[in-house]
């Protein structure tokens, strides 16, 4: 693909990734997964690109019955509201406010002033602290924030956060801290899978998988889609293998055989592409 140049446009830019998706499984505790093939529109634009990109218009990897896979480390940092937090785009739907897939990172003392998460966030903390007026949230801290929750969150030595926002259902009022390296593991439906449920309601599971090395999976189907991010090591399926920074969106009722022989873990929410 060649490296378009897009202008600010009052109209909606639109970027997507083409191909299918797959990979996926249900665990004893109604958990599931997902993953496919590596390859994203956004990762082969250029930086100037991305960076002339409006944040008022666009639509980046939003159509949810596509499948999409972009690996993260590819992409350029993007400028934020506040001007030492930068992020990589995977997926968007809208301008500042918008329904969002990202990575973020804050430079040390980053801070943003109070604001209010109309449909939820969620966030995974890959590496430093994270905090807000609530506490501090080391590497592997899952954080739901309900919709309708505000915080105003700092970094006094910086941090890498994966984020979702606005993601959630409205009905959906739990907030769910999990401190994943401290949290016990249960064992999944074949030999070498470990589950560590994060959050539930509904049809949308969220849960941490780990996979020991030479584990195999049995082919699945996905209601309501799945979405994965590779946090360590490489996750496969017969589509391919997806490294560490791998972002991989399976559409509803997708199929795949999922696969890790280096051992993999990966942070998998389920249900919540019906829409």
């Amino acid at each position: 693909m060649t490296p378009n140049r897009i202008r600010p446009t009052r109209t909606p830019t639109v970027l997507t990734c083409g191909g299918g998706l797959d990979w996926v499984d249900r665990v004893n505790l109604t958990c599931q997964f997902t993953l496919a093939t590596l390859a994203g529109c956004s990762s082969c634009l250029s930086i100037g690109a991305m960076n002339d990109l409006s944040m008022n218009t666009l639509l980046l990897n939003a159509d949810l019955s596509q499948r999409c896979v972009v690996n993260g480390h590819t992409l350029p940092w993007q400028l934020s509201p506040s001007p030492l937090v930068h992020r990589r785009l995977l997926e968007r739907n809208g301008g500042e406010v918008a329904r969002a897939t990202s990575i973020v990172r804050y430079g040390a003392g980053a801070k943003f002033d109070l604001h209010e998460h109309g449909l939820g966030e969620e966030i995974l903390v890959l590496s430093g602290t994270l905090s807000d007026e609530l506490g501090d949230y080391g590497p592997g801290t899952y954080l739901k924030n309900p919709p309708g929750s505000s915080h105003a969150p700092f970094s006094e030595d910086g941090c890498t956060l994966f984020v979702k926002l606005r993601h959630l259902s409205p009905d959906d009022s739990d907030r769910v801290v999990v401190h994943t390296r401290q949290s016990p593991w249960f064992r999944g439906m074949v030999d070498g899978l470990m589950v560590m449920p994060l959050s539930e309601f509904g049809t949308t599971h969220t849960a941490m998988v780990r996979w020991a090395p030479g584990t195999y999976f049995n082919p699945h189907r996905h209601f309501g889609g799945e979405e994965i991010y590779v946090v360590e090591g490489v996750f496969s399926d017969e589509h391919g293998s997806y490294p560490q920074g791998s972002w991989i969106r399976s559409p509803h009722l997708s199929q795949h055989q999922p696969f890790s022989v280096e051992g993999c873990v990966i942070l998998v929410k389920t249900g919540h592409l019906l829409d």
